[in-house]
């Protein structure tokens, strides 16, 4: 099978790899996948699940949203997060989801609806992600 390789960069780390066959991503519009020879393009990403199809084995990581970029049969993502499914602390992501359920519901929360609904499905995703 022919495969190309991802680099993704968040604020924290970077994460490069060889030898992907597929590339799953949470696009503003939906899902959108690449294999090779994928044509070139800029997407902006949300909330949600990047799946990555590695040497026949399928690795899912959560991700905060941002951009990726696919040029000469390679694909740049930059995130402002990413976590692999195994790396989740479920503890902390029900924690977070439990303080955002909070604001949510508190009259008089200085947080704005956009940020609290944010934070819901970011907490949402991680959890859901973490299953994987």
């Amino acid at each position: 099978m022919i495969s190309y390789d991802v680099e993704i960069v968040t604020p924290i780390k970077d994460l490069n790899l060889k030898e992907v066959s597929y590339l799953r991503c949470p696009g503003l519009d939906g899902s959108f996948g690449v294999m090779s020879k994928h044509r070139d393009g800029i997407f902006a990403l949300s909330i949600g699940e990047i799946k990555i199809t590695q040497n026949g084995k399928d690795n899912y990581y959560s991700t905060g949203g941002g951009f990726a970029e696919i040029v000469n049969n390679s694909v740049k993502i930059l995130v402002e997060s990413l976590e692999r499914s195994n790396e989740i602390d479920e503890g902390r992501a029900n924690e977070s989801l439990k303080r955002a359920q909070k604001r949510k519901t508190d009259q008089n929360s200085e947080m704005n609806v956009a940020r609290i609904e944010a934070s819901l499905v970011r907490a949402l995703n991680r959890l859901r992600v973490s299953k994987r």
